[in-house]
């Protein structure tokens, strides 16, 4: 038994200062994740697997990653981040950032983790998940962002969205 989680409406902004919301991945496959600029634990594995995805699907694929710290990750230092990966437009990758309260909203919808934490190095928790999302908005699938292995069976996953009709 399956349960297909919806995506709620939301709105956020992103690296380029833009708004991004539903209508932004309407009838588009996407993969979200939760990360924060200055994490010194699984962001920057998670970042390159996440590259990993974007570089093998050029034109097919979106990306929406939400920073868990909307105090430190402002507008400007998402766009170096973005930047400093390689990422030029937000045609395809949108870092977003929003109020705390919406990040812990959405992250409940996804069923990950994403809180402030003093105890932890960086001071945030936060899970390693790709999710996959469907061109009807529906949560499809969970990956560990984390794990190459994991993360290639995103990429079959998302050949199967693909031939959906």
């Amino acid at each position: 038994d399956t349960i297909i989680k919806t995506v709620p409406t939301f709105e956020f902004t992103n690296q380029m200062g833009n708004k991004v919301n539903n209508e932004t991945f309407k009838d588009q496959i996407y993969v979200v994740d939760f990360f924060f600029t200055s994490c010194p634990g699984i962001c920057p594995v998670m970042t390159r697997n996440m590259l990993k995805v974007h570089d093998a699907f050029p034109e097919n694929i979106n990306f929406i990653s939400h920073s868990v710290d909307p105090k430190r990750d402002t507008i400007q230092k998402l766009d170096k981040y973005a930047k400093k990966i390689g990422i030029e437009t937000d045609e395809r990758w949108h870092f977003v950032r929003a109020p705390k309260e919406e990040i812990s909203r959405m992250a409940e919808t996804y069923m990950v983790i994403a809180y402030e934490a003093s105890t932890v190095s960086g001071g945030f928790e936060h899970g390693g998940q790709f999710i996959l999302v469907d061109k009807n908005q529906f949560v499809r699938g969970f990956y560990d962002g984390t794990d190459e292995e994991t993360v290639d069976k995103l990429l079959l996953g998302r050949e199967v969205l693909f031939n959906e009709k």
